[in-house]
């Protein structure tokens, strides 16, 4: 838009913007954190959009086909910025770089470096300097080497996420040691590595000094944390709560098999520090799928893993993933996992077609689901859980609940959002500091939020 008559031209940042779009999991949005900060010490600022940014990377994810559909269909839509300013840098990060490689670059002509989810962090800030300085020899670069330096990733250059300045994310575990027999992670992610336990504490002190409240630790598979002392994800979550002034401690995602009863134990004496709300991936109710998918686990075992978390710490709350169409899943498997639905109670569920990833063991177990039964069900699955979702929902009305206050509500400008230790979403009349832990009165609720106003302060 041009500037007002009379009104000086709005002045560029020396050294130039940069935009990152993220698709995928929490630890992709913390990659982009890192990179944002290495970035940042190159001396560019955030921009709004990528067609006002003098650098653009893509952080991709690899783990459902639609994540990868949607990078490819978004590096096109920026060939047309690329023609009119050749000058712009393009760099694609994350799972489907290090998955695809130099054959990106062939399918994607235009992008400028390709680099992996452990290479990006630590190369991209000098990749970035080269290009701008004019050197060529830097165009067309592709790292995806599998770093362990990468979990060491210096902490106070990380740029945390403006828009939640009440919570951060911690990596303790990159990688990760499962075969899962649909996951592309260990091809993408590379083997397990841990954070030493020191390195984490130091990190959540200088978070706290900051004004966080709440923070998230993360791993492909985090309750496989094993430091060089072999001090395991309990004896963290215990040595984390313990810091002043921390409000709220999560972690995820924990793998059903790795739920240990210590780990459980640690869950329940760090309470009410470590909150009443935990992601666990059941992906299929069926013993003969789980089998299939080679998760380690089968139905029962997972439902008295569930038992236990539910003896030794009452009032928690329970998410997870499922996968629906898999090879071998017919309509009796389908049905286990709708009844498994029910028989947990999950407070939250992301449901997804099956679709067969490359490099992948379940390749060879083709692809016998039609694509239409696959939506079908995956349509009744989240029918299902809608309505289960819903009932669960109503409890909260009537009660006053803390919410740590995020920001707007997506739907209604006019509205705060936040969230409850349970990780239940909660939009809300007034105006509180994001940022900030205040008591909202809880007055409606539908399937996937809870609505209400600010509670009166105490007498």
């Amino acid at each position: 838009m041009p500037s007002e008559p009379g009104s000086a031209e709005p002045r560029r940042p020396p050294n130039g913007t940069y935009r990152i779009e993220t698709w995928g999991c929490q630890m992709n949005v913390h990659d982009s954190e890192k990179v944002a900060g290495a970035l940042e010490a190159e001396g560019l600022v955030r921009a709004g959009a990528a067609i006002e940014a003098d650098v653009v990377l893509l952080n991709t994810c690899s783990v459902r086909e639609r994540a990868a559909e949607k990078f490819f269909s978004e590096v096109g839509r920026l060939r047309p910025l690329k023609r009119r300013r050749p000058d712009v840098i393009l760099g694609v990060c994350g799972c489907v770089a290090q998955e695809q490689g130099e054959a990106l670059l062939d399918r994607a002509p235009h992008v400028d470096f390709v680099l992996g989810p452990r290479a990006a962090p630590g190369a991209v800030g000098s990749l970035v300097r080269r290009l701008r300085a004019g050197d060529e020899s830097a165009r067309r670069t592709v790292d995806v080497e599998i770093r362990d330096d990468s979990i060491r990733f210096p902490f106070d250059r990380i740029r945390r996420d403006p828009a939640s300045p009440g919570k951060a994310y911690v990596t303790v575990v990159e990688g990760c040691n499962h075969r899962c027999s649909f996951c592309v992670v260990p091809r993408t992610r590379g083997p397990e590595i841990c954070k030493p336990l020191p390195d984490v504490l130091a990190e959540v002190r200088a978070l706290v000094a900051r004004g966080i409240l709440e923070v998230e630790l993360l791993g492909q598979t985090v309750n496989a944390f094993r430091d060089e002392r072999g001090r395991r994800l309990g004896d963290l979550l215990r040595a984390v709560a313990e810091i002043d002034g921390l409000r709220r401690l999560r972690f995820t995602t924990s793998h059903p098999a790795q739920m240990t009863d210590s780990l459980i134990d640690a869950m329940a004496a760090a309470r009410p520090k470590v909150c009443p709300y935990l992601h666990l991936p059941v992906q299929s109710g069926s013993s003969s799928v789980l089998r299939a998918m080679r998760r380690g686990y089968d139905r029962e075992g997972y439902l008295g893993r569930v038992a236990r978390l539910r003896e030794r710490y009452p009032a928690i709350a329970l998410g997870t993933d499922v996968v629906a169409g898999f090879p071998g899943e017919g309509e009796r498997e389908f049905e286990e996992t709708l009844t498994l639905l029910e028989e947990v109670g999950f407070d939250t569920v992301y449901a997804f077609a099956y679709s067969p990833r490359p490099g992948t063991e379940a390749l060879a177990l083709g692809d016998p689901v039609p694509g239409e039964e696959k939506l079908d069900r995956l349509a009744r699955l989240q029918a299902r859980q809608k309505a289960l979702q819903a009932a669960r929902n109503r409890v909260w009305v009537g009660r006053t609940l803390e919410v740590l206050v995020e920001g707007r509500s997506k739907k209604r400008a006019w509205e705060a959002c936040g969230r409850t230790p349970q990780n239940r979403v909660v939009n809300f009349s007034g105006a509180p500091r994001p940022g900030t832990i205040v008591a909202v009165e809880i007055l409606g609720s539908s399937a996937y939020s809870l609505g209400g106003r600010l509670a009166p302060p105490a007498p």
